[in-house]
């Protein structure tokens, strides 16, 4: 180990690790380590670089808390929003000749509050900057695309191409400079359609976005804020029927559809936000969302600067890093409104600790705003109640339903009602789209209230051919209001598709009760399979939950059976899993979780390496083009293992030798083709069965009888002991890992309820992927840092629920033999669930079958379940001391009388 060893590849440290050791690094050296360091470093000398860059603040304070006797957002003397105005510009200009030196924005940073932004600095820097594009020969109508991040440049920016005349076009910046050329290829298809003519972008971005000219015929230049100082000048008159804004809608680099919203409809949609939420100068925004996106561009940034509410917004990525900071600034700072996805809320109760928070005051959130994706029960729930004794009220908790055809808000809820939850029966729904109510049960589905329209707004839902329905009935639903869009920007196909008469068609499916909306999902992505319609939300939440899944990475959707043209249900789901046996038993339990689900199995599960399934730059699930893909077949592979080996007999050996090896070889060669023969023979039916069974646990079954016979057939025996000394209720189980065949080892002789935990790679070999997905497997992202950790806190989840799960901690196969460090995953799992480790140790498999080879060889598998081992807390050490026990145990089992000694060997 060097300070230049990589901390993943070499170091093996995972995600999980990672964070921790980030953590550690800034409680030890009393430092706050910058954003992005989590996700940019790659060796220990990149960690010390940024504690050495970093000034100490003293140790034990947690960066999560912003910094002691930091001034408060306060609140400033209320002044009426000036309605008069017809444009963005001209809000600006009132408020920076009638409030110049009060504070707009103020933007968080490690440590603090990093910039300020009165009304009157903003507007004198973005007329600079506005000077500067005219300079530059921009004209009015240009589209001016802002790829930068959340600080001051942008805010100036923004405005800047306003008051010259410009278009924003608003795209996210690229999260690692070493992707930077690739993030930015994305973008020409958005470019050309909107037919820009600039961009600006960080200096560090600019040499390396002006390849885009040669692929964007209008565009002229690529330029940094700094490059668009210029003072003097008259600048254009902008009107309320100026466009002010293309925002791009989800799935745009495939397909763009560049919304078109002017001046008076984005104010249109503010003002009614502000009059739904009561909004004045008394509140306090707080922000982390990009302003690349229009629940953080239009709902926090522009509603702030129309009411006058002083703005805390922070990047992102340090949202992402350390969710408390969000928590902290709300509290340190006063908010009084806060918006997130929903996801944003489940990372805080995956990732915020109780030491963290410590302390911690969300008295004065009065609005938590849940939109911009769907909005689960659960985390409703959950967040509620584990935020409640921080001084959270319930009634805070808004799930609200907005789209960018309607600039951003559509329904808000009653103020103060709190969230409403409908509980209703699963089979009348999905057969004929009626919402009965019902009971608690497991056979029901919850949805939730995102209120009634905002003033001035009018919805309804439509049937197929385009009748009202009544209340308690799914269909379409459609919108009109003062912001409504009138169309997508150089897409006439996609604008006709969206209006149906003088109504727009937001694309979404729902049901009306007393006026409330409830979402129930995409017209798009509906799946009708015998009579019923599924939603892939619910799937994607259920699949997303299994152990070895990445959360929020996964893909459900139909496709046509090229053979018999019906649909076929596909569940596509990313895990960083790339052991076989360990991605059939992911399989499994994908498999288990859809039938628990619908009664129903998917016709196929593909496990995909991370990155694979397509998301917008908002994070939603694009199952259109994940369809795709699939259709394709070009979903990524892993590398495929070696098929066969070169026999070198005659080289260097004395022929006694050669004709020895020979004889041995041919053996060998026999029993391998007998081997493969037998598995060929019972693929075909072990497959039907996987494919016909019904119930999971019947393909457990079948799968479990057919490693058994073929280890009969083949001479191989399983032998076991200690498997008595399972557990009853939940555990972890820990096996070392030395070849391809100790999955179908474990699952030969494991209790049938427990379920395998994988690397997510394996998800994109048809036949594993397929076998796994039946299986019921689960998966967990071991590239992706920040997604690793969060899998673990739902794995610790679902085990503290009841779930058995095997993992094996050394990750992925290694062909040098020995037993590799542990990863912490499981063990930090079980410490958070308060589940006993069970130590196994498997012996025979690797000499039967190496790692990278398809050659097996006769031998003899034999199993030891070691004594459980409990864990003594449920934090790190907790955690750590389970690995430590765990491992020494494993060792311990290959050091008995008559067994090989060499864990890499077995």
């Amino acid at each position: 180990m060097t300070l230049d060893s990589e901390l993943e590849r070499e170091l093996g440290l995972s995600s999980l690790e990672l964070a921790e050791l980030v953590v550690r690094v800034q409680d030890a050296f009393g430092v706050t380590l910058p954003t992005e360091t989590l996700t940019v470093a790659e060796t220990p000398r990149d960690l010390l670089r940024a504690v050495r860059g970093t000034t100490r603040h003293g140790p034990g304070r947690r960066p999560g808390r912003a910094a002691t006797g930091e001034p408060s957002m306060g609140r400033s003397v209320a002044v009426e929003p000036p309605e008069t105005e017809s444009t963005l510009t001209g809000v600006l200009r009132w408020y920076g000749e009638t409030v110049p030196d009060r504070i707009h924005i103020r933007v968080l940073g490690e440590g603090g509050v990093q910039e300020e932004l009165s009304y009157g600095a903003l507007r004198h820097e973005a007329v600079n900057a506005a000077a500067g594009l005219l300079d530059r020969g921009l004209e009015r109508g240009d589209k001016v695309a802002i790829m930068l991040p959340t600080d001051r440049s942008y805010f100036v920016t923004f405005m800047g191409v306003l008051l010259a005349g410009g278009v924003p076009v608003p795209v996210y910046p690229p999260d690692r400079a070493s992707r930077r050329a690739e993030h930015l290829a994305r973008y020409d298809r958005i470019f050309n359609n909107a037919r820009v003519t600039s961009m600006v972008t960080g200096a560090d971005a600019v040499r390396s976005a002006r390849f885009l000219r040669s692929r964007v015929a209008t565009l002229r230049e690529v330029v940094a804020p700094g490059d668009l100082t210029a003072s003097g000048g008259a600048l254009p008159e902008v009107a309320g029927g100026d466009v002010a804004l293309l925002q791009y809608t989800s799935g745009s680099t495939g397909h763009p559809k560049g919304v078109v919203l002017t001046h008076g409809e984005l104010l249109a949609d503010i003002r009614a936000m502000g009059q739904a939420e009561a909004a004045s100068m008394s509140d306090i925004l707080v922000s982390w969302l990009p302003l690349y996106h229009d629940m953080g561009l239009i709902g926090a940034w522009l509603s702030s600067l129309y009411f006058g509410v002083p703005l805390l917004v922070m990047p992102p990525q340090l949202f992402l890093s350390r969710p408390s900071r969000w928590l902290w600034a709300i509290c340190e700072h006063q908010g009084t409104i806060s918006a997130s996805p929903n996801f944003g809320y489940e990372l805080c109760l995956q990732k915020v600790t109780d030491e963290e928070i410590r302390g911690l005051d969300l008295s004065s959130w009065r609005l938590a705003f849940n939109g911009a994706e769907p909005v689960r029960a659960d985390t409703i729930e959950g967040f509620a109640a584990r935020f409640g004794p921080y001084g959270l009220r319930r009634e805070a908790i808004t799930p609200v339903y907005g789209l960018a055809e309607a600039a951003v808000g559509l329904t808000f809820p009653p103020l103060g009602r709190g969230p409403l939850l409908d509980r209703i029966e699963r089979e009348p729904f999905l057969r004929s789209g009626r919402a009965v109510p019902a009971e608690a049960d497991r056979s029901t589905l919850r949805f939730v209230a995102c209120g009634r329209p905002l003033p001035g707004y009018r919805l309804h839902v439509v049937g197929d051919t385009g009748e009202e329905l009544g209340e308690r009935r799914e269909g379409h639903i459609e919108f009109q209001g003062p912001s409504a869009t009138c169309g997508y920007y150089r897409n006439p196909a996609a604008t006709r598709s969206l209006f149906h008469g003088e109504w727009l068609d937001t694309g979404d499916l729902g049901y009306l009760v007393g006026g409330e909306v409830y979402v129930t999902g995409r017209v798009k992505d509906i799946i009708i399979r015998a009579g019923r319609n599924l939603h892939p939300e619910e799937v994607e939440e259920a699949v997303g939950k299994v152990a070895g899944v990445r959360r929020g990475c996964v893909a459900v959707f139909a496709a046509p059976d090229p053979q018999t043209g019906t649909e076929r249900l596909v569940v596509l789901a990313e895990t960083t899993q790339t052991d076989e046996a360990a991605r059939a038993a992911l399989r499994t339990r994908i498999v288990r979780a859809v039938v628990d689900l619908l009664d129903a199995a998917p016709d196929d599960v593909v496990l995909a390496a991370p990155h694979t399934v397509p998301k917008t730059s908002s994070g939603k699930i694009r199952r259109t083009g994940a369809r795709d893909i699939y259709r394709r077949g070009a979903i990524g592979r892993w590398p495929e293992p070696v098929v066969g080996t070169r026999f070198r007999l005659l080289v260097r050996d004395p022929m006694v030798s050669r004709l020895r090896r020979a004889r041995r070889a041919s053996g060998a060669i026999m029993f391998a083709a007998y081997g493969w023969l037998l598995l060929i023979m019972m693929a075909g039916p072990l497959l039907a069965l996987l494919v016909l069974a019904p119930v999971q646990r019947w393909r457990r079954r079948s799968l479990r009888a057919g490693i058994r016979l073929l280890a009969r057939l083949t001479g191989t025996p399983i032998t076991t002991e200690g498997l008595d000394g399972l557990p009853a209720g939940p555990w972890v189980a820990v096996a070392n890992h030395a070849s391809w065949l100790d999955g179908a080892a474990l699952t030969a002789v494991l209790p049938e309820t427990c379920g395998f935990v994988a690397a997510e790679m394996y998800a994109r070999r048809p036949l594993s992927g397929f076998v796994l997905r039946r299986l019921g497997a689960e998966f967990v992202e071991r590239t992706d840092r920040e997604q690793g950790v969060r899998d673990t806190a739902r794995l610790s989840r679902s085990t503290a629920r009841g779930q058995q799960l095997v993992m094996f901690p050394e990750g992925r196969l290694d062909a040098v033999p020995g037993l590799r460090p542990f990863h912490m995953g499981a063990f930090v799992v079980a410490a958070h669930a308060g589940v006993p480790v069970v130590p196994i140790a498997i012996h025979g498999t690797r000499s039967i079958l190496r790692p990278g080879r398809c050659f097996p060889r006769h031998g003899h598998v034999h199993i030891v379940v070691d004594a459980p081992i409990h864990p003594i807390g449920s934090g790190w050490k907790a955690a750590v001391h389970l690995q430590h026990a765990a491992r020494t145990a494993i060792l311990r089992c290959f050091e008995r009388p008559g067994i090989d000694r060499s864990p890499g060997r077995a």
